[in-house]
């Protein structure tokens, strides 16, 4: 500052002796080469101390104005005119001074990066020169990245404002570096260059990496070809990386070092490819393990082994054959047109267990094994690594009744089964438990005869009847006809439920279709022998509608039996139907003993009485009728005053009692 001060005072001494030496329009001309020349340090100087005046500041303006120094100092001062800024210069004089002064200074604007130079240095500043009319500072912190900073080195600075309150001009090389970084960052990403980043830390998913001063994203998936298990091992190490992406609104870059990796991989992939063939063995290392199989690197190209292609043996999971990082040799099954999808095998290398297989083994020997797998139409059971036989569920019991095979087995147990079949060239074999006991239906005669009682097990039920079980291997059915005697029967589960016990009745025996025909109504006499005696025809019963319907209702009569009747025998005296659960008097209008059936009716109760009533009054009147033509005859072979009078009096009360009847 002090030197600046000095190069301004001496410019004005030197325009003091060039003023005092020209006269008239010389001192003119010559005043504007020497303000033009001298303009810029005097304004600069007072931006950063105040203003100097001195004498020959004044005579340079006294001969601009055409005024002299001496007349403002005779005369009285004017403080309006210093206060409001007025000066004596012309609006077109001052444009051009205006003009002149800043063409000498650089076209400085707020928000750029602008290159400067370092003019000065101390413990806490840097002073910087951009060419602007005042020096910028910044923080001596903002360089600890570059501690062989010196005066005269070029640096970025960011203008973050050209003036502040005090004057000052803020600069910011923190900034500056971070806008070159994102111009860079976006030139590496457009044109596929490849950069170099320092990985800091860990984060979530990922790495965090310093890629030219920005912190960009680096995604565990894009750190290498293989799955990174420890990520810790990267932290602190530079590697190149790939810009794959960037987020121009929030300013995220996403890098990537598998990329690289990725493009060398493809040359050695397309050397492999071209060398691979069906049959081939080769070296592969285990790169992943999944539930359905086993993903090998094969140096570049990466091939499947299925669960199914590891082991001879079923396995539950692949991890209990190989691990990780294991390196193992395979064989090659199969790959695409492509040659994108390859298909791996392991077992393939070792001879099939089922060539081992003994060759005294054959159809009907016994075997011991341990199950498997299960599934609902048998049980896979493992007699030999390798070697398996399939037990159906209709093999593992006597009993006709069909069941999943959890119902008998579980994965593990250790079997004892017996060889059904046999077939070598398709490595297939059929196994049974069952043919190891004895087979109930050899002796069903003379263990369920016709006619025996049994307790059976309800297993099922059908529109027909009802499925029982009397033993395992054992079954029987109950015809819907055979449950009650008195019962009319819709479905099965109205007279029993599934799992429940019921007693039955031997009535026929199918040996050949392994069936029994059993009854359970046959436990008990046939009811409707007693029953005709009772419900007889006209016979009146007290009854209970239990069920309506558009056909009729269903009446419970006493003893367990129902009758029906049809709508026009449901109505009542007064004319209003019946309804549900009421008791009402029924007549038997038809019992049918073969069909199991009763028809009854309510009208007919109280119809047949009405009828009964008017027959008992045409009897009665059919007798006094034949009483009075008997008297009338009578009376004509003898008529008398006395005849007339006993005839008028018979005439009276016969009018009497044909009124009475009416009534």
């Amino acid at each position: 500052m002090t030197e600046t001060k000095n190069e301004n005072l001496e410019a004005q001494e030197s325009t003091e002796n060039e003023v005092f030496e020209t006269t008239g329009n010389e001192v003119a001309e010559s005043t504007d080469n020497v303000v033009a020349e001298s303009t810029d340090n005097v304004v600069a100087e007072s931006t950063v101390s105040e203003a100097v005046v001195t004498p020959e500041i004044e005579a340079v303006e006294a001969s601009v104005t055409g005024t002299s120094p001496q007349a403002s100092v005779e005369g009285e001062f004017d403080w309006d005119e210093l206060e409001s800024g007025i000066d004596n210069y012309s609006a077109r004089r001052r444009s051009e001074l205006e003009t002149l002064y800043n063409n000498t200074l650089n076209t400085v604007q707020e928000k750029e990066v602008q290159e400067g130079t370092v003019i000065s240095m101390n413990k806490r500043e840097v002073v910087i020169d951009i060419g602007y009319k005042s020096d910028g500072i910044v923080s001596l912190n903002e360089f600890r990245y570059n501690p062989e900073l010196s005066v005269g080195d070029k640096v970025d600075v960011y203008v973050e404002n050209l003036e502040d309150p005090k004057g000052q001009m803020i600069l910011s090389h923190k900034k500056a570096r971070a806008m070159r970084s994102w111009e860079r960052i976006n030139e590496a990403h457009d044109n596929g260059e490849i950069i170099k980043g320092y990985i800091k830390c860990r984060t979530k998913g990922g790495m965090i990496v310093d890629a030219l001063g920005i912190e960009a994203f680096l995604p565990g998936s894009q750190i290498d070809v293989k799955p990174i298990r420890d990520y810790d091992i990267y932290v602190g190490k530079t590697m190149e990386f790939k810009v794959v992406k960037i987020n121009h609104e929030f300013r995220n870059v996403v890098v990537s070092h598998k990329a690289l990796i990725e493009e060398e991989l493809e040359l050695q992939k397309k050397e492999i490819i071209s060398r691979l063939e069906k049959g081939q063995v080769l070296e592969g290392t285990v790169k992943n393990i999944t539930s359905y199989g086993v993903f090998i690197d094969l140096g570049g190209v990466d091939g499947l082994i299925h669960i199914t292609d590891l082991s001879w043996g079923r396995i539950i999971h692949p991890n209990e054959i190989v691990e990780l990082d294991q390196k193992l040799n395979v064989v090659i099954l199969d790959f695409d047109d492509d040659k994108k999808r390859i298909a791996l095998g392991l077992k393939q290398l070792t001879p099939h267990p089922w060539d081992k297989l003994s060759e005294e083994l054959k159809v009907g020997d016994t075997v011991k094994g341990k199950v498997v797998v299960l599934a609902d139409y048998g049980a896979f059971v493992e007699i030999a690594p390798g070697v398996e036989g399939l037990i159906h569920v209709s093999e593992m019991s006597w009993s006709q009744h069909l069941r999943s095979a959890q119902d008998f087995l579980k994965v593990g147990d250790e079997v004892e089964a017996q060889i059904l079949t046999l077939d070598r060239d398709e490595r297939k074999m059929s196994l049974g438990i069952k043919q190891l006991k004895s087979d109930p239906w050899e002796k069903i005669e003379s263990r369920f005869g016709l006619g025996t009682t049994h307790k059976a097990t309800v297993r099922n039920f059908t529109n027909f009847g009802v499925f029982v079980e009397i033993e395992e291997g054992v079954d029987g059915l109950i015809h819907i006809s055979d449950l009650s005697w008195t019962k009319k029967i819709k479905h099965p589960s109205e007279f029993t439920g599934i799992g429940e016990e019921i007693e039955v009745v031997v009535l026929d025996i199918d040996k050949e279709n392994r069936r029994l025909s059993l009854g359970h109504k046959q436990l008990e006499e046939n009811p409707w022998d007693v029953f005709e005696t009772i419900f007889t025809a006209d016979s009146i019963h007290e009854g209970t509608i239990v069920e309506l319907m558009d056909k009729g209702a269903v009446i419970a009569l006493p003893y367990g039996v129902e009758g029906f009747a049809t709508p026009r025998h449901l109505v009542k005296e007064d004319g209003t139907p019946v309804r549900m659960d009421e008791k009402l008097e029924f007549k038997v209008i038809e019992f049918n003993k073969s069909a199991k059936r009763i028809i009854v009716s309510h009208s007919r109760v109280y119809e047949d009485e009405k009828r009964s009533e008017e027959n008992a009054r045409k009897k009665s009147e059919g007798r006094a009728t034949k009483k009075a033509m008997k008297i009338i005859a009578d009376a004509a072979e003898k008529t008398t005053l006395g005849d007339i009078s006993d005839l008028a009096a018979l005439k009276t009360q016969m009018e009497a009692d044909e009124k009475k009847a009416k009534k």
